[in-house]
């Protein structure tokens, strides 16, 4: 479904199985953030298909962190024509323990080849410029996807509506978390796209967010 200013938003509802929130970027940018899960490709596809969006369209895949239900369905693309990308930890991390979610859900590590390796800071991504944000807790290597010009923040699993990002998992660290967690409430966000749940938009309501995890969410972190 078309937000606004280009930005597309997947959500998931199945409340029977679990998969990410997908977003698109169009205009000159062109680029999926988390696929989500292989075998749900192709219905995200299809409703990407519905706002007119092609599967060639897409020219970069952005995974926010290697989790199966955020990544797994990038090996879905042909990496002769897009980027599929991830950040340096994250890709280190996938290599070794990172892995060990796969095992536990049954499924195979995707083994397409990364071939934009993230780093922090400045990204170019078609006429537009992001900033890439380590913000590890959820995974060593997840990264926030922030796009100045609208004030718009792709969080992956690190911060939800007045929730987190699991700590549990192989590589999940709560210290981490947190200090992550408050590095992006430091941002000038109006419009906050996370992994699961629904999007927050507004500054207040934003800061308003962070302020309650901050006091009621970290102290069992």
């Amino acid at each position: 479904m078309k937000f606004r200013d280009d930005i597309y938003i997947y959500e998931w509802a199945n409340y029977f199985d679990n998969n990410c929130n997908s977003y698109y970027i169009g205009g000159g940018v062109q680029a999926l953030i988390d696929p989500g899960l292989t075998r749900y490709l192709p219905d995200l596809l299809n409703q990407m298909a519905n706002d007119g969006i092609k599967k060639k369209d897409i020219k970069y895949v952005i995974n926010t962190h290697s989790h199966p239900d955020h990544f797994q369905g990038s090996e879905l693309f042909d990496q002769e024509k897009v980027k599929i990308a991830l950040h340096r930890k994250e890709m280190d991390f996938l290599k070794g323990v990172g892995s060990e979610l796969y095992g536990l859900f049954g499924i195979t590590v995707p083994q397409m080849q990364i071939n934009l390796q993230l780093e922090d800071g400045k990204l170019e991504l078609g006429d537009q410029i992001f900033k890439v944000i380590s913000i590890p807790g959820h995974t060593p290597g997840s990264i926030g996807l922030y796009w100045p010009v609208k004030k718009a923040l792709f969080c992956g699993d690190v911060v939800f509506q007045q929730n987190v990002g699991r700590t549990d998992f192989p590589g999940g660290n709560g210290s981490l978390l947190k200090k992550s967690i408050v590095a992006l409430s430091d941002l000038d966000i109006e419009l906050m796209l996370p992994g699961h749940m629904g999007i927050i938009e507004g500054h207040d309501k934003v800061q308003d967010n962070f302020n309650i995890i901050i006091q009621n969410i970290f102290p069992y972190i």
